[in-house]
């Protein structure tokens, strides 16, 4: 019998537990579950003899890979896939995956409440504005941008967008402008908000130069990933530009800095918030459960990551 491992520091919901458990029983599949742990020994030992791996953000790096000996796949419930070797996923040939889509509407909703949140001055009883009319910025158009696309056109706003890897005719078509470059993002609109992944290219992309693009005013959201922020930059930036805002549900590293420094213009959530939802949660550990019963059964790798 295929043995797979839900590996959970933050556990599933038991109604994601009890759908995953639904797949792998159909699929003749015996389940375990490591929910809590507090050692990554724990993790070590437990995957040993597991032919299937699901995970949240628990780190599935090169030491983990070794000790599991008969791992063929490991699926990341979620969209952010950093969390996962993939090198050492493809020198002992196990299919990483993650489940694109899966939370996308869960993190476009904690877009706009932290929008709301921050243009009504933080529920301070002081008068604030409104979304309707101003411009949003998308950078990066996949499933999350989409859907903040798709609450944004609900609030009355003007939406815009950018992604390198996604026509502009294919933005266009779903009822957004295109722009040219992140730069004319950041030079047309009162928000930006930021979907791209951490890689690379990405990594303290947001800086200085390209924030201070943003028009008085200006509102830059992150519920990307705390990597993509310059944060030394944006400091110094929020320290000459009294009119900006920035809001996040990662902490940043300067947490209390930013905090001290500005208050009234920046906030963050106490942990990352945006697949914090019921459905997310489910959505996303069914998800991972089919996508293995889909490899294993049929070789069917559509969200292979380690190509």
């Amino acid at each position: 019998m295929k043995k797979v491992l839900v590996a959970t520091e933050k556990p599933f919901s038991k109604v994601a537990v009890d759908g995953i458990k639904k797949v792998t029983d159909a699929a003749g599949y015996g389940l375990a579950l490591l929910e809590k742990y507090t050692d990554k020994k724990q993790l070590l030992q437990a995957v040993a003899d597991a032919d299937a791996l699901i995970v949240r953000s628990d780190k599935v790096d090169a030491e983990v890979i070794a000790a599991a000996h008969n791992l063929k796949i490991v699926v990341r419930a979620g969209a952010g896939f950093d969390n996962l070797d993939l090198d050492a996923c493809s020198a002992r040939k196990i299919v990483a995956m993650n489940t694109p889509g899966q939370n996308a509407n869960s993190v476009a909703e904690l877009v706009f409440g932290l929008l709301v949140y921050t243009v009504r001055n933080f529920f301070n009883g002081t008068s604030g504005t409104e979304l309707k009319d101003k411009k949003l910025g998308i950078l990066a158009f996949g499933n999350v941008g989409r859907n903040v696309a798709r609450v944004a056109k609900g609030f009355g706003m003007d939406v815009y967008a950018y992604d390198a890897y996604c026509p502009a005719s294919s933005i266009e078509a779903a009822g957004v402008h295109a722009v040219e470059s992140q730069e004319a993002l950041f030079d047309t609109c009162d928000v930006v908000s930021l979907h791209i992944p951490a890689t690379q290219e990405t990594i303290h992309s947001i800086n200085f130069d390209l924030v201070s693009r943003l028009k008085k005013g200006g509102i830059l959201v992150n519920t990307a990933r705390k990597e993509v922020i310059d944060e030394k930059e944006l400091i110094s930036l929020l320290q000459q530009r009294a009119d900006l805002k920035y809001i996040t549900d990662i902490k940043p590293d300067a947490h209390d800095e930013f905090a001290a420094r500005f208050p009234g213009r920046y906030f963050a959530t106490p942990k990352k918030m945006g697949a914090q939802t019921a459905e997310a949660n489910t959505n996303a550990g069914i998800a991972a459960a089919n996508q293995i019963v889909g490899y294993l059964e049929n070789g069917i790798t559509k969200f292979q990551l380690n190509k």
